[in-house]
């Protein structure tokens, strides 16, 4: 390959490109490798190049859930096998950035993460749109007929400003917002938009940087403590970030050898505050307001006396040293005072009850019904559950709570992002009425919003007492006292629960995904396989 003795003599620098042309949020990789090149050159290391698999939510036809572990054995296989001193791992998107992270802990060789960055917002008649929030109601609109079929198609040509992550706080921003303030990507580096030319000079820096991490020996299990953790649980919080982060930070921390209970995110949500003003829970986007207002390092500063500053970070230095010039915000309609919240409790709450005994989440920045007692409608498919909701003639009404349910880890497979599929019925929207209480066994994607009761566990395919539910039956929820039941004694649903058996959505028998429906844990231990998870420290 013409390499020299004086190129393979030096630090060899992997970097671990997930690149595709299969997707746009990482269309931006091929040239921000080429600044890590530079960087890693600079610094007196070789770099060689290396490509994984790339996963975009929108081209594939099952749930990519399922090959986040897939792309993490991929990747920690390329870290762990070739010669490589360190690695920079390029991530953006909502899949991609927890399976690198999964790997990297596994492997636990030097490395750096590049956040790829949001892409810019759309524009469309003088409204700046994003996808995924805006996607979301420019349908529920389509639905009711306020716009039509030629309006919506025009409007969904201007979602998209630019390659990049999706410009919200939905999951993909969220993870990278997440990796900054775990300590594994640089200050300020999550929020730089894709195509700036910010991005290119983090890039360089990373290429730089991990020779030094190289040097020093400091791998990711050194940074990715408990307290590291609870800082990024922190910063979700008030982000007003993903739900799905829950399931991802749970499988990360089970890769490090450390366990992360459902509890600890709601103890860390009842004391911090929902600061950031960015859809779906707000108004901006991230690669902009939120970037602008000073990005990550301006709402740890704001955070900083809920935080754990002596944890290590990539950049050699603690989260401590790393804050301690940092302003506050630039901007306090996008990044607020603590002493000013948007929102007084963190982003997401936990629930738990008789229909959750192991759990469930919501997204309370993004809801509007927080407490609740009404019936069930009940649907084993979303086609029921979507023909139910657009049906004028149907009996739904806001006193009434969807089930949805059959679509875990296991059921669907890979818990699809359905939460967000049950549409506004058009009769409720016409009354002015855009939200209903929502509960299922799946997820939502991070761009949605609206009462939507996430991740249920034990899923029902699993024997999870969702799937005793009947229709007409009384549900409560209360997000502020964390309580979601359904009113029937223990002896009542272990008799439904034995007469019901909830079937799979569909058959695999062969492949990789067979063996993820075998062998794929629940939600509440992060849907990772446990062979994956470190035993102890060390393996």
């Amino acid at each position: 390959m013409g390499y020299t003795d004086a190129d393979l003599e030096k630090p060899i620098v992997g970097i671990i490109n997930t690149w595709g042309e299969t997707n746009p949020g990482h269309a931006n990789f091929r040239q921000l490798a080429d600044a890590v090149k530079r960087g890693v050159w600079a610094a007196g290391g070789f770099p060689l190049e290396i490509n994984t698999m790339s996963i975009c939510e929108v081209f594939f036809d099952i749930s990519s859930l399922i090959y986040r572990n897939l792309l993490s054995m991929t990747t920690e296989e390329l870290i762990a096998r070739h010669p490589f001193d360190g690695v920079v791992l390029l991530g953006a998107c909502d899949k991609s950035v927890p399976a690198q992270l999964m790997a990297a802990l596994s492997a636990n060789k030097p490395m750096i993460f590049l956040p790829g960055g949001p892409m810019l917002p759309g524009h469309y008649k003088g409204e700046t749109l994003v996808c995924g929030t805006d996607s979301f109601k420019l349908w529920t609109q389509y639905q009711s007929g306020e716009i039509s079929e030629e309006d919506l198609q025009e409007a969904e040509g201007c979602l998209y400003g630019s390659m990049g992550a999706c410009p919200i706080m939905g999951t993909a921003n969220s993870m990278q917002t997440a990796t900054e303030s775990l300590g594994l990507a640089l200050p300020g580096s999550a929020s730089a938009p894709a195509v700036s030319a910010l991005k290119m000079r983090y890039a360089e820096e990373s290429g730089r940087q991990i020779m030094t991490l190289i040097e020093k020996n400091i791998c990711p299990r050194d940074i990715v403590t408990y307290e590291a953790l609870e800082n990024a649980i922190t910063v979700l919080m008030s982000s007003g970030g993903s739900t799905n982060l829950l399931i991802h930070l749970v499988a990360i921390a089970g890769r490090a050898g450390i366990k992360l209970d459902l509890d600890v995110f709601q103890k860390i949500s009842d004391k911090t505050r929902v600061l950031v003003n960015c859809k779906p829970s707000g108004t901006g986007s991230v690669g902009i307001e939120f970037h602008q207002a000073g990005g990550v390092p301006a709402l740890m500063k704001e955070l900083e006396p809920l935080l754990h500053l002596d944890v290590l970070t990539v950049s050699g230095k603690t989260m401590g040293e790393n804050l301690r010039n940092v302003e506050k915000s630039f901007n306090r309609s996008a990044i607020a005072a603590f002493e000013h919240p948007l929102q007084a409790s963190g982003g997401i709450a936990v629930l738990h009850g008789n229909l959750a005994p192991r759990g469930a989440v919501i997204k309370r920045s993004a809801a509007s019904i927080l407490k609740f007692r009404g019936e069930a409608r009940v649907f084993d498919t979303l086609a029921e559950a979507e023909k139910y909701l657009l049906d004028p003639n149907s009996d739904m009404d806001e006193n009434k709570a969807v089930i949805l349910r059959g679509y875990g880890p296991k059921g669907a497979p890979g818990m699809p992002e359905f939460g967000n599929y049950m549409p506004i019925p058009p009769k409720m929207h016409k009354r002015g009425v855009d939200d209903y209480v929502r509960i299922t066994d799946a997820r939502m994607s991070g761009g949605a919003f609206g009462t939507v009761v996430l991740h249920v566990c034990p899923e029902a395919q699993a024997g999870g007492p969702l799937g005793a539910v009947r229709n007409g039956d009384i549900i409560v929820l209360d997000v502020d006292k964390g309580i979601l039941n359904v009113e029937l004694s223990e002896k009542q649903i272990l008799e439904r629960l034995q007469e019901v058996k909830i079937q799979p959505k569909e058959h695999f028998s062969r492949g990789f995904v067979r063996h993820y429906i075998d062998t794929v844990l629940q939600a509440d231990e992060g849907c990772d396989f446990p062979y994956l998870q470190a035993r102890e420290a060390g393996k």
